[in-house]
C-alpha cells in the first residue's frame, strides 16, 4: 500500500513542502531516500522502538520511503512522527489514508513515544496555510509559536498515541487557538532595562536617544566600568515598539535558529543579542554547511551588542560592512543560495587604549607613545564610516554617583523617538524599504538632508580637518536630519550638523595623540 505525508524542511528563513511516500511491500528491507541526514536514517531505531511501547511494530516486510523533491536535502529528527504515521498507514496497522494529507506532521520521537520539540515551526505553519491544508500536527511545545498562524488548525500532541487516535479512531485533539493582537499588546512594552536607573551622563543619553530616533550605529569609547554595558542594554528600551509585521518577522527568524523558548508564540520586545568578542565570523553572520541565520540576522529588527570591539577578530569584524550597508546577508553554496534579513542597529563597545584609561580623569593612562592610536587601529577605517555616532563615555564623578535623584524613564524618551521616527516613515512613505533616516539611499539623501549656504561652509571645513570619506560625510547629513526631525524642524540648521559633527570623534587626528 502507498502512502503519501506531509511535513517540511528549512531552507533559509522559509519552508519547503517535503512529501513522504511510503510503500510496504511483500519482501525483506528498509530503503529510506530522498538525501535524508544521518539524523534521518537513524530514525528507524526510534520509530521501532517508540511504536513496540504502544503496542504497534515497524512490519517485517519490504519498505520503501523517499522524501520527496529528492534534490533538497533533508536534516534533523523532526521528521520522526511523519514517517511513522505513514508506515503505520501504508502497514495497515492504523486507518487515516483518507485525511493523512490534509495535515503537516512534525516531531522528534523520544524512545518513549513522547515528543521533543522542533524547529522552524511558524514558517512551516506559514507554508501549511499557503498550501491550504486544513492544519498542522506539532509538539505541544510549539504549538503556540505555530497557532500565531491564523486560519489552520494547529494540533500540538505530546506523544504518538495522540496522533494515532487521532488518525485511527477519530479521538479529537483539543486545537491550540491563541489572540495574536491581543499577546502582542500584552507583551510590548516588556523591558527588564530602564533608562531611569541610569545616573548622570546625560550627553551618552542624547547621542542613544538620537540613534534610536534615526536607527543609526553607535560607538562607546569609554574605559571600564563607566557605564557603556549598562547604557547599551536599555537602547531597545527607547527604541520604537515593534510592529505585528516586524514582530512575525523576527520570531520566522529565531524559529528557524531554534532560539525560541518552550511554550513561547511570537517575540513581542525588539531583540537585544551581545555576542562574546570570541565570536567567528560564522557565528555572527550566518552559514555552516547547512547556513543557519547568525546573530546579525538574531538581531534583525533589534540591536546588536558587540563589546570589547577591538579584543574581537579583525577578520570577524570585516565581514560587517556589507550587511551594515545592504541589510540583509547572502550565503550561497554550490547547489543553492540563501539569503537573511540582517535589518539591526549597531551598537558598540570599547575601551579606548590597552589599559583602559586614556583620557580618564580618575585614573592615568599608563599606555607608551603610539600605543592609543595602534590599539584603535584594530578597527577599520571603512567599519567606523559605517557608524554614524563616536560617543566619548567618561566616569561618573563621586557626586554624580552618590546622588539618589532618577534620570528621565524610558518611556518619556520613547515618546520623542516615537514622534521622531513618525516624521521620517511619513517622508518616505513612497519608499517601502526604507523606515528611518539612517536607510536613507544616496537619491534621497540630496532630497531630503540639502543644507544651506552656511551649513555648506561648516561641512567643508569640516572635511578639510578631520578627512572625512564621502561615506562620513553622508552619515553626518543623515544624523543632523535626525536631530531636526528631534526638534521639529523642516530643515537642516547650523547647529544640528554642529551637533552630528561632534559625534565623530574617532575621524579627529588629535584622539589618541
Amino acid at each position: 500500500m502507498l502512502i503519501r505525508t506531509h511535513s517540511c524542511a528549512l531552507m533559509g528563513v522559509s519552508a519547503v513542502p517535503i512529501t513522504v511516500e511510503v510503500s510496504v511491500e511483500i519482501g525483506v528491507g528498509y530503503f529510506l531516500v530522498g538525501l535524508p541526514d544521518s539524523a534521518i536514517k537513524e530514525s528507524q531505531h526510534r520509530i521501532d522502538t517508540a511504536l513496540k511501547n504502544y503496542n504497534y511494530k515497524i512490519p517485517v516486510r519490504k519498505i520503501i520511503i523517499n522524501m520527496a523533491p529528492a534534490d533538497i536535502r533533508k536534516e534533523g529528527a523532526a521528521f520522526d512522527l511523519t514517517l511513522a504515521i505513514a508506515i503505520l498507514i501504508a502497514s495497515e496497522q492504523i486507518k487515516g489514508s483518507e485525511i493523512v494529507e490534509d495535515y503537516f506532521i512534525m516531531g522528534e520521537l523520544s524512545l518513549d513515544g513522547t515528543l521533543q520539540p522542533v524547529k522552524g515551526v511558524l514558517p512551516m505553519a506559514i507554508e501549511a496555510r499557503r498550501r491550504h491544508k486544513k492544519g498542522l500536527i506539532v509538539p505541544i511545545q510549539n504549538a503556540r509559536e505555530a497557532a500565531v498562524v491564523q486560519g489552520i488548525e494547529v494540533l500540538g500532541v505530546e506523544n504518538i498515541k495522540q496522533v494515532i487516535d487521532f488518525f485511527n479512531e477519530g479521538v479529537p485533539i483539543l486545537p491550540t487557538t491563541i489572540d495574536i493582537r491581543q499577546e502582542f499588546q500584552n507583551s510590548l512594552n516588556n523591558y527588564e532595562f530602564d533608562f531611569a536607573d541610569v545616573k548622570g551622563q546625560e550627553n551618552i543619553k542624547r547621542a542613544l536617544e538620537i540613534a534610536a530616533a534615526g536607527g543609526h550605529n553607535v560607538i562607546l569609547i569609554g574605559p571600564p566600568g563607566s557605564g557603556k554595558t549598562m547604557l547599551a542594554k536599555r537602547l531597545p528600551s527607547i527604541l520604537p515598539p515593534l510592529t505585528l509585521d516586524e514582530a512575525l518577522e523576527t520570531t520566522k527568524i529565531h524559529s528557524v535558529a531554534g532560539k525560541m523558548s518552550r511554550y513561547s508564540s511570537l517575540i513581542c520586545v525588539r531583540p537585544f543579542r551581545a555576542p562574546h568578542h570570541t565570536i567567528s565570523d560564522v557565528a555572527l553572520v550566518g552559514g555552516g554547511q547547512h547556513p543557519q541565520p547568525g546573530e546579525i540576522s538574531l538581531a534583525h529588527n533589534g540591536v546588536l551588542f558587540l563589546d570589547e570591539l577591538t579584543e574581537m577578530n579583525r577578520a570577524t569584524l570585516e565581514v560587517l560592512r556589507q550587511p551594515l550597508e545592504d541589510r540583509h546577508i547572502t550565503i550561497s553554496r554550490s547547489k543553492y543560495t540563501v539569503e537573511f534579513p540582517a535589518s539591526f542597529m549597531l551598537i558598540a563597545a570599547m575601551n579606548p587604549c590597552p589599559c583602559g584609561n586614556y583620557n580618564n580623569p580618575k585614573i592615568p593612562c599608563t599606555c607608551g607613545p603610539g600605543v592609543v592610536q595602534k590599539y584603535l587601529g584594530k578597527i577599520s577605517g571603512p567599519l567606523l564610516d559605517r557608524i554614524d555616532l563616536h560617543v566619548e563615555v567618561k566616569p561618573l564623578s563621586n557626586d554624580e554617583l552618590l546622588r539618589k535623584q532618577t534620570g528621565e524613564s524610558s518611556s518619556s524618551v520613547r515618546e520623542r523617538v516615537v514622534r521622531a521616527r513618525n516624521i521620517q516613515a511619513e517622508r518616505y512613505r513612497s519608499c517601502p524599504d526604507i523606515h528611518c533616516n539612517a536607510q536613507v539611499n544616496t537619491k534621497l539623501l540630496h532630497q531630503y538632508c540639502s543644507i544651506d549656504e552656511a551649513g555648506n561652509q561648516l561641512m567643508k571645513v569640516t572635511m578639510d580637518r578631520l578627512g572625512l570619506s564621502a561615506r562620513a560625510y553622508d552619515r553626518i547629513l543623515k544624523v543632523a536630519r535626525t536631530i531636526a526631525d528631534l526638534d521639529g524642524s523642516p530643515n537642516i540648521t547650523t547647529e544640528h550638523l554642529s551637533e552630528a559633527i561632534n559625534f565623530r570623534s574617532l575621524d579627529r587626528d588629535s584622539w589618541g595623540r
